[in-house]
């Protein structure tokens, strides 16, 4: 695959200071100001740029590639859905015929992350650490993210913005949710970008993989100390996916993840993406997910601005 990562995302919020404010407390690290604020991950490096924007909405998204035959591959399968590339230097933009959103493909260094060791879990019948205290537990440093994981979004019509990621920009499908979304993956995550069929296109959620579920925990519930109104779902674990999560709301709306121990497919060969449908299709276990997090309450808000500006 010559996709192999997302490399950054741009999030356009009415209220810029205040949801830059809560992204320094979520872990990530401030890179830059000017015409916004910029963020990096512990590996990814910058990879959330939040700009003014009406209302709240996902504005680019950057994948990257390995050299310049990726760029004039996608050029060619974009052209033959009618959607314009345009190429400027090592990168190409296209632009979602549906929900608008800028896709920034650009010829960008593979990650490389530093292996979390494996913790040690004390199970029936096998004491793997004896006489001491849980390392999770004795942690005190914050929470870091290690990079951007996946975007989720809403889009007016899931079919054809699908075929714009699948055919026109070459991910790939690794399960579907019969009449709710596809998961859809440009790296050996299980996914990197999630489409909802939408009644408006919106900006459902970001997600950010930390070390381990102890991290997703510590991290929650430091962002929820003295602001419960951040909850959103969690502390659960994911049937598509695999992954461990906790949800969180921002000051402009949008959700955001702490994840960990995500499915990853490095053989396509050995992986048969399914169709999932009913309570698997949102959780393996954890509490049920909350109205506002399958609808969230500015959604109506929303639709109305979008038909005016329409």
């Amino acid at each position: 695959m010559g996709l192999h990562r997302l490399t950054d995302i741009t999030v356009g919020v009415p209220n810029v200071e205040e949801t830059a404010g809560y992204y320094r407390e979520f872990g990530l690290t401030p890179s830059g100001e000017g015409n916004g604020h910029r963020f990096a991950t512990t590996d990814g490096g910058d990879q959330l740029h939040i700009r003014h924007s009406p209302r709240r909405r996902l504005l680019t998204l950057g994948v990257g590639v390995d050299d310049p035959d990726d760029l004039e591959r996608i050029t060619a399968s974009l052209n033959r859905l009618e959607v314009d590339a345009r190429r400027e230097g090592d990168a190409l933009r296209a632009a979602d015929p549906v929900t608008g959103l800028e896709v920034v493909v650009s010829i960008t260094p593979r990650l490389q992350q530093k292996p979390t060791p494996a913790p040690l879990y004390n199970t029936p019948g096998a004491v793997t650490r004896p006489d001491v205290r849980a390392p999770g537990v004795e942690r005190q440093e914050p929470v870091r993210p290690r990079k951007l994981g996946h975007v989720v979004f809403g889009s007016a019509d899931q079919a054809a913005t699908q075929r714009f990621f699948t055919e026109g920009l070459g991910f790939k499908v690794s399960d579907e949710a019969p009449g709710l979304a596809s998961f859809l993956r440009c790296s050996t995550d299980h996914h990197n970008v999630l489409v909802q069929q939408a009644p408006v296109n919106f900006l459902h959620h970001t997600s950010w993989e930390v070390d381990d579920v102890d991290e997703v925990g510590r991290g929650a519930t430091a962002m929820l100390e003295g602001h419960p109104e951040r909850h959103t779902w969690g502390l659960g674990r994911h049937h598509i996916g695999s992954n461990f999560f906790w949800y969180l709301r921002d000051p402009a709306g949008n959700f955001s993840e702490y994840y960990s121990d995500l499915d990853c497919i490095v053989d396509d060969q050995l992986w048969k993406p399914g169709v999932i449908a009913g309570e698997k299709s949102l959780y393996a276990w954890g509490p049920p997910p909350p109205p506002s997090f399958l609808k969230p309450e500015d959604l109506a808000e929303l639709m109305t601005d979008s038909h005016e500006k329409a």
